[in-house]
């Protein structure tokens, strides 16, 4: 009789359930059939005992990616950034509209991005569509093709086929969304506020900070809200930067609205006061702020203001950065590095790996409904990150498999290496692309 399951993965630590415990977990035809004691007699084809020095996490689940492909794979694109995601731990990922070539915004782009991703990627990947005030009428027809979201910018993106809505398209489309159970993903910053900002050249960062208010993100948040509450639709404020924010969307969440909101590694572990003066490898939109704000970031995490953190990976090559933080493009690097980031920072305040998992795999694959991700329990994908969580690193840029060797993080001694990753029950080989194109149906 031949074993009942493909894999047996026995290990000392495993995050199961919200907390770290000894565990064997049974894979069987790319899905976890059992989870049980790390002595469980389970018969399999093969059996792995994993180091007491490692942990087993869920793959991480990172619902904001920019991969630029097609179109823009100088920067970066689905071989090079599914590797990099796989590398740190990340086993699903949805790739943003915008910054390729065209946007996904209609179901004509919908296909030509599903087909740059066809075979290339080394991770499973899903896509958001974006919202313009010209495709407001194809929404359900874009989530019936698949898509798990739609994102809008109330800013100029600087992209001619993905504009910003106004208030009042947001709305539409939110009631649209609301109609057939989708949401919308909101870039929050305020257009009046972004107007008056300084436009001279800004080399050095308080100063272009000085000119960057927190109001352009909460005015923004509040507008969102309100729209939220008025149309009955369900929306999720992206990559918050400011603890104001996070706290219009705790007491939005309060009163019952169904609004989230997502921040990043670079808002809680890079401050304002570390920035050097013309390095605008630390430039996102919106901004970096100080370390008084990243403490109540972290304080916010979890607590109704802020559900989850994802990477917003958005690489540009050096020429498009310069020493100007004004005139320089926005965008953090990150996909490779965010566990390890967030661990680091997360360990030195206290906050235990589960918690971590909680925010970076099962909140991401809830927002988005991806039903098999995010947790290490029976009936989920066997996506897995094996994490030597003592283990420290120097980042070098060179040594990441991100397009543009880009990063803020370079030459910081982290701490957590990924010693492997499984997807649906096999290790990752950076050598050969098995990831899958996720629908939402």
């Amino acid at each position: 009789m031949s074993p009942a399951l493909d894999t047996v993965l026995r290990a000392a630590r495993a995050v199961i359930g919200g907390r770290e415990r000894p565990a064997a977990i049974g894979v069987r035809d790319g899905t976890i059939a059992v989870v049980g004691p790390p002595d469980a007699a389970l018969a399999a084809r093969e059996e792995i005992r994993v180091g007491d020095d490692a942990v087993v996490l869920p793959g991480l689940v990172d619902t904001h990616v920019h991969l630029q492909d097609p179109g823009a794979t100088r920067w970066e694109g689905f071989p090079s950034g599914t590797r990099a995601a796989a590398a740190g731990g990340v086993t699903t990922l949805l790739d943003m509209p915008l910054d390729s070539q065209p946007a996904t915004v209609d179901l004509p782009s919908l296909r030509a991005k599903r087909a740059a991703a066809a075979g290339r990627c080394h991770v499973d990947v899903g896509f958001w569509a974006g919202v313009t005030p010209q495709n407001l009428g194809a929404l359900r027809d874009l989530h019936r093709a698949g898509v798990f979201g739609f994102k809008c910018f109330l800013v100029d993106t600087g992209l001619a086929d993905l504009p910003p809505v106004t208030v009042d398209q947001l709305r539409a489309a939110l009631a649209q969304t609301a109609a057939f159970g989708g949401f919308v993903a909101v870039h929050a910053e305020d257009p009046a506020g972004l107007a008056a900002l300084p436009r001279g050249a800004t080399p050095v960062y308080r100063d272009f900070l000085g000119g960057y208010p927190v109001a352009v993100e909460t005015v923004a948040v509040a507008a969102v809200i309100e729209a939220t509450r008025a149309t009955g639709g369900r929306s999720h404020l992206v990559h918050l930067s400011g603890a104001q924010s996070a706290w219009l969307v705790a007491a939005a969440r309060r009163e019952g609205l169904p609004v989230s909101a997502e921040t990043c590694p670079h808002y809680l572990t890079l401050t304002a006061e570390q920035v050097p003066d013309g390095d605008t490898s630390f430039k996102a939109c919106p901004p970096i702020r100080d370390e008084g704000n990243a403490d109540l970031l972290w304080r916010c995490l979890g607590t109704g203001g802020l559900e989850m953190v994802v990477s917003d990976h958005s690489p540009c090559g050096p020429g498009h950065k310069g020493p100007d933080f004004t005139g320089a493009l926005g965008g953090i690097a990150s996909l490779q590095l965010s566990l390890p980031v967030m661990w680091t920072a997360a360990r030195a305040r206290g906050t235990p790996l589960a918690r971590l998992v909680d925010w970076m795999a099962a909140r991401p694959a809830a927002l988005a409904g991806l039903r098999r991700k995010g947790r290490i329990a029976q009936g989920y994908d066997a996506d897995l990150c094996v994490l030597a969580p003592d283990e420290s690193f120097v980042v070098d840029p060179r040594a990441l498999h991100h397009r543009v060797p880009l990063t803020p993080y370079a030459g910081r001694t982290l701490t957590g290496v990924v010693r492997e990753t499984w997807l649906r029950g096999q290790r990752i080989d950076p050598a050969r692309p098995r990831g899958r194109l996720l629908s939402r149906t």
